[in-house]
């Protein structure tokens, strides 16, 4: 028999579970609710272009650039990562930094950047990528390429936006490198001296009819070397030969300096980087007795007609990014603009001076400035494993080596900039965007402006961790000669000698901290 206290229990435990059912009910829409709250907000957040009739995909056209960003927006930024998990020292863009640490992570926009600029970067970076034809052509604002030319994109040389490399083999041609020449001398505003046949240039392709330029190869030979812990390593020293030179010989006194193509996130950080924080980092004549006698390149600028401080290039050669664009759009494709309106053919070159063009310029000043503002948006990305301990140790000993020097860890940028979003940044590239002896090893003895034939500009070296990601090769150097983080050090010579040396001194434990910090950037 059951109790009349059991059976009111009994008729309870019905009511108990629908009690219980419900408040798991509304827990369940209380989580979905939040759920689609979040997942809305965090849409909210992805960089997509609302589509016009002009985005409309019409067959045999190929997809319209905004239908294009958009894609790569949703297979990579659709769960955005807000900043605010990361720790101040990983955002080495400041507030602009991109949290992408895949084969994209150099190619996202400003973590900041303004919606309203959002179109004009997407176009820019379809020029980016476009190939450009020989004129003339049915795509008129995309033709014009050569006469000669290195590249027939930007992209080319800058794949995903990274770095380039050189020729795996004597018998791969050089396709995200190339090589400047010149002779002894001036040019009219400082510069070097332009070879009078080959030009700055050395162009090894050409359009039908206008023969390439010439070639250039790469062999190499090793050099030992041991740590003083008794490990050994070995470094290889490149060798260059000229071929199929089709307008005679460069001759005996022509300079020539290879060079790989730079990435090109955080370009626009760097540009905002105030003049006069540059100066006070300069110490020509080494009066403070440390060694290092960094100095800055004053170069030409040909829209203000004067001289400009250098900041771009493997040298400081350029002085802000709308001289870097056009100069690359003609040197690299033989592309003019309102700024180079002529061609690169040398006198010599007459096939080259007859060929057909896409007009002048065949780069207009809109679409320039769109590549402009698209090179100016590009993000760095985060650092990894910030505080990992090996990390940590490897950051005290590049500081206590002496790397830190040169590769200064952190500036501020301006408060007037080009673009707002990069005004007042706390930023950490691991350059002083000086230039420095490092030695004859490294010497391409092609002096540049202001710049001696042993003097390179301080790398930044923020995202330096992610090109054998993103760029799929492990090249370092201005001439992709190093192999690796190590060599790389240990070709530093000049005013970097000591601090080398301090690394060949270190522990082989200590040498791979380094490197695990080198990689964390």
């Amino acid at each position: 028999m059951i109790s009349l206290r059991e059976r009111k229990n009994v008729r309870g435990r019905p009511l108990l579970r629908i009690s219980w059912f419900c408040v798991a009910l509304v827990a369940v829409f209380s989580m979905s609710a939040n759920l689609e709250a979040d997942t809305r907000r965090k849409q909210s957040d992805v960089p997509v272009l609302p589509m016009g009739p002009e985005d409309d995909y019409i067959p045999g056209k190929g997809m319209p650039y905004a239908m294009d960003w958009n894609r790569w927006v949703w297979h990579n930024l659709a769960d955005p990562v807000s900043l605010d998990n990361f720790i101040p020292t990983a955002l080495s863009g400041g507030t602009t930094t991109t949290y992408l640490d895949t084969r994209e992570a150099f190619s996202a926009p400003l973590a900041n950047l303004d919606p309203s600029r959002l179109r004009s970067f997407a176009f820019g970076r379809h020029l980016f990528r476009r190939n450009w034809v020989i004129a003339p052509a049915s795509v008129e604002s995309l033709d014009g390429l050569g006469p000669t030319f290195n590249r027939v994109s930007c992209s080319g040389c800058h794949l995903k936006d990274g770095r380039g490399r050189p020729p795996k083999s004597a018998e791969e041609p050089m396709k995200s490198m190339l090589v400047r020449l010149s002779v002894p001398g001036n040019g009219p505003n400082g510069g070097p001296l332009p070879h009078p046949i080959y030009g700055s240039q050395l162009q090894d392709k050409g359009i039908l009819g206008v023969p390439k330029e010439g070639r250039a190869t790469i062999r190499y030979r090793d050099i030992k070397g041991v740590f003083t812990d008794g490990q050994p390593y070995s470094l290889r020293v490149p060798i260059y030969e000229f071929t199929e030179l089709n307008h005679g010989p460069l001759g005996k006194d022509t300079m020539y300096s290879p060079r790989v193509a730079p990435a090109t996130h955080g370009l626009g950080l760097l540009e905002a980087i105030e003049e006069e924080v540059i100066e006070a980092r300069a110490d020509p004549d080494d009066l403070n007795g440390d060694g290092i006698s960094g100095r800055i390149n004053r170069v030409w600028d040909p829209v203000t007609k004067h001289s400009a401080l250098g900041r771009f290039g493997w040298k400081a050669n350029v002085a802000n990014l709308y001289l870097q664009v056009a100069f690359a759009a003609v040197g690299d494709m033989g592309i003019t603009t309102s700024l180079f309106p002529s061609q690169n053919c040398p006198p010599a070159q007459t096939a080259c001076a007859l060929a057909p063009d896409g007009g002048v310029p065949e780069l207009d000043d809109q679409r320039l400035q769109k590549l402009v503002l698209y090179a100016r948006s590009l993000a760095v990305p985060a650092r990894r494993n910030v505080e990992d301990p090996t990390v940590r140790r490897g950051e005290a000993l590049f500081a206590s080596a002496g790397c830190a020097g040169c590769h200064i860890p952190s500036l501020i940028t301006g408060t007037i900039t080009a673009l707002p979003e990069l005004a007042n940044q706390n930023i950490h590239p691991y350059t002083d965007l000086l230039l420095h002896d490092m030695g004859a090893g490294l010497a391409d003895g092609r002096p540049d402006f202001q710049a001696s034939g042993q003097e390179w500009r301080t790398p930044p070296l923020w995202g330096i961790g992610l090109v054998s990601r993103v760029n799929l090769h492990r090249f370092f150097l201005h001439d992709g000669r190093a192999r690796g983080l190590m060599e790389a050090i240990l070709w530093h010579g000049g005013e970097a000698e000591t601090a080398r040396e301090v690394v060949r001194a270190m522990p082989a434990v200590d040498r791979d901290a380094l490197t695990t910090f080198l990689k964390s950037l």
